[in-house]
């Protein structure tokens, strides 16, 4: 198990490149099961949760060659059906919650699709239903071995488009019906499908595959089933969760720092969240300039109430920067409510900030209240462990603020969401060691 040593205390200075995007990388290497032709994929991050998937298509037999640092080809012309039953897969498949998008292409192209209960983060109930329901609506058979923890869909005659209505705007759940359904027979319509810029770009890209998928962008999806999908080329967008991670480390070390090539008309509410927390944020280009700020203020509703600053499906505030919100809520003037709805697990971090100085109110499994010290009392070096990747880099976010010397350990977690972090903070002036 690693650790970081961070030295608290330090500004940062220079520009940052975010990686590409993790959530559309699982997203669209999945997809490359739809065909049998060659796809090539550049921007992809070098994190572990999608290395782990790259592996993953190797053994079931996808032909991969890494063109660049972050570029590949795939070529799943010569897939090993038999690998989804093997206790290999049981034990890879297993490690890694973003492969259950594997089932969606594998069913609609070969009419089985297996999988282990997946893995990820401890951050609460992450259920499935949504997935395999959108399967049996378009006519696949589900079985569940209890004792082995795995699942099945099988549709040995293929699959037929139909009508449903999603239990819930399931980003993974939504992009694995899509993936299903553009090679079912008939027409396929998605009511409360998610619509984050990431399942768009999954939906562009099977469109220039020659899928007919229309309402993207939007919460109702039309798929008019194809006979076939051949191959084609895209960059993934930049991660705009590291994008957040980049504006509340500045903030938090009152530092001066530019994010490049942010795509900025995919960044939704982000920006104007930050700016709720009395971050200055300003648009050069496709880049965001922080300035060096002594401090920033919370602001409140119009009548003075106390801030909210929730997460929904989008074109809501995404979940996964609800705890770097947190974090840098600490050293603001004013307080804020930060309501976590989608998971009750995903806030129990705050134990280390409040051990760290920080004052918060855990109010129940979804709310805790922040009271800012507006950098009048900073938060103090400790001992921590990296519980999941949104709080591993939110707690690394407070280190990087501290005084004195932090450790933290269990940074795999860290690592499976950003790509060769303590690198690039050195980069920018941060003290950060990593011990194997």
């Amino acid at each position: 198990m690693a650790t970081f040593k961070i030295e608290g205390g330090h500004k940062l200075k220079g520009s940052i490149t975010p990686q590409g995007a993790k959530n559309e990388a699982l997203q669209v290497i999945c997809a490359v099961l739809l065909t049998s032709e060659k796809i090539v994929i550049s921007n992809v991050p070098n994190i572990i949760d999608v290395n782990k998937l790259i592996f993953i298509l190797g053994e079931l037999g996808v032909k991969i060659e890494k063109l660049a640092a972050d570029t590949y080809s795939f070529q799943a012309d010569e897939i090993n059906i038999k690998y989804l039953e093997s206790a290999e897969f049981k034990r890879d498949g297993s490690s890694l919650r973003g492969s259950i998008m594997i089932v969606g292409p594998l069913l609609a192209r070969f009419g089985k699709g297996y999988i282990p209960r997946p893995g990820g983060d401890k951050i609460g109930r992450r259920r499935l239903d949504t997935h395999f329901e959108g399967f049996i609506n378009l006519g696949a058979k589900f079985r569940y071995r209890k004792e082995e923890r795995f699942y099945g869909v099988e549709a040995p005659e293929g699959l037929k488009g139909t009508d449903m209505l999603l239990d819930e705007a399931s980003v993974t759940g939504t992009a694995n019906i899509v993936m299903a359904a553009v090679l079912a027979k008939g027409v396929t319509t998605i009511y409360n499908a998610a619509c984050e810029p990431y399942l768009q770009e999954l939906c562009k890209m099977l469109n220039s595959m020659g899928a007919k998928i229309s309402g993207v962008s939007s919460n109702f999806l039309t798929i008019e089933g194809v006979e076939r999908l051949g191959g084609c080329e895209l960059r993934i967008l930049p991660d705009m969760i590291e994008i957040g991670s980049w504006i509340g480390m500045a903030a938090m070390t009152k530092s001066e720092l530019t994010i490049k090539d942010v795509s900025w008309k995919d960044l939704g509410q982000i920006p104007r969240v930050f700016k709720k927390l009395g971050i200055n944020l300003e648009r050069k280009g496709d880049d965001i300039f922080i300035p060096a700020q002594e401090s920033y203020e919370i602001q409140n509703y119009i009548d003075g109430s106390i801030l909210t600053i929730s997460d929904a499906p989008w074109p809501g505030f995404t979940p996964d920067l609800l705890s770097i919100v947190l974090v840098v809520a600490t050293q603001a003037k004013g307080s804020v409510l930060i309501h976590q709805k989608m998971f009750e697990s995903r806030l129990f971090f705050v134990d280390k900030l409040i051990d760290m100085g920080a004052q918060v109110i855990l109010c129940d499994p979804h709310r805790a209240t922040v009271i800012g010290m507006n950098h009048q009392s900073t938060l103090k070096a400790t001992t921590m462990v990296s519980p999941d990747i949104r709080a591993g880099i939110s707690l690394l976010i407070a280190a990087l603020s501290a005084k004195g010397t932090s450790i933290i350990h269990n940074i795999e977690q860290i690592d499976r969401g950003y790509q060769n972090i303590d690198e690039r903070l050195r980069a920018i002036g941060a003290k950060i060691e990593r011990i194997e």
